[in-house]
């Protein structure tokens, strides 16, 4: 029997007949509205999926990979091992863990997100992180997602880090902690930026607000997409100095370089 399951003799007939109007509604709004792949909007089978040619551009990352950056390699040289970046220049984070190459269907799924008032997409993208995930969640965790400056905030309505946040805490028992920094500069994109131009860009853009929330806490960060790393850098390296027991990161795409 799946976990949390119920016996149906020890339910109640109200509750019986409420999850029977529930079946019949979700029946009744696929016959008018069918489910629609989450990428691209063409018609699937079951809400929440992706269609054949999305699910198809979908590039998952899988073992083998850095241990602690989370970026695939070529091979399966053995367990355990580190990459040449990660060896030559350690992160302050331990380890970061993606669902997919931030390309083709994750491209599309993470500007959806942000950008197509997609805030719908957070709670399947989230279920996706989760697992994904699964070795760095655990109930004694807090989660962290990545703020926004309150003008971005303002223009785009939500954070979509902390509705990925909410949802990973949902499954995995997490507890969320997501006053528990602040972005007090606005800045710009980093990619195309030096290593010199990223650090001047974050230089002073986030604030702790409630250390009470980490300290001695194991702390995940959680973000939608990462790129260079320099902003889930800058974040370990700030909350270990607030007391941190462990800094990881959670995000759903990756930039990968493959040359």
């Amino acid at each position: 029997m799946p976990l949390g399951a119920i016996d149906e003799p020890q339910r109640s007939r109200p509750a019986l007949m409420a999850a029977a109007l529930r079946r019949f509604g979700r029946r009744a709004l696929d016959l008018v509205l069918p489910p629609q792949c989450l990428a691209c909007a063409k018609p699937v089978t079951e809400d929440g999926g992706l269609c054949v040619a999305c699910w198809g551009g979908l590039k998952p990352i899988e073992r083998p990979f850095c241990e602690r950056l989370g970026t695939p390699f070529p091979a399966d040289f053995g367990p355990g091992l580190l990459s040449p970046a990660a060896i030559a220049n350690p992160p302050a984070f331990d380890r970061m863990r993606a669902v997919a190459h931030f390309d083709g269907t994750a491209r599309e799924l993470v500007h959806r997100l942000k950008y197509a008032d997609g805030a719908h997409l957070a709670r399947p993208l989230g279920r996706m992180m989760a697992r994904a995930g699964h070795e760095i969640l655990s109930p004694d965790v807090a989660l962290v997602p990545v703020p926004l400056h309150w003008r971005r905030l303002w223009r785009r309505r939500f954070n979509q880090s902390a509705l990925l946040a909410r949802e990973i805490a949902r499954i995995s028992g997490a507890r969320l902690a997501p006053e528990a920094v602040a972005r007090v500069k606005p800045t710009r994109p980093q990619v195309g930026l030096t290593a010199a131009q990223r650090a001047e860009n974050l230089a002073g853009a986030f604030k702790v607000t409630d250390r009470a929330a980490i300290a001695g806490v194991r702390v995940v960060l959680i973000d939608d997409v990462v790129t260079t790393g320099s902003t889930i850098d800058r974040l370990a390296r700030l909350l270990r100095r607030a007391g941190a027991a462990s800094v990881d990161a959670l995000v759903f795409a990756m930039v990968v370089n493959d040359g």
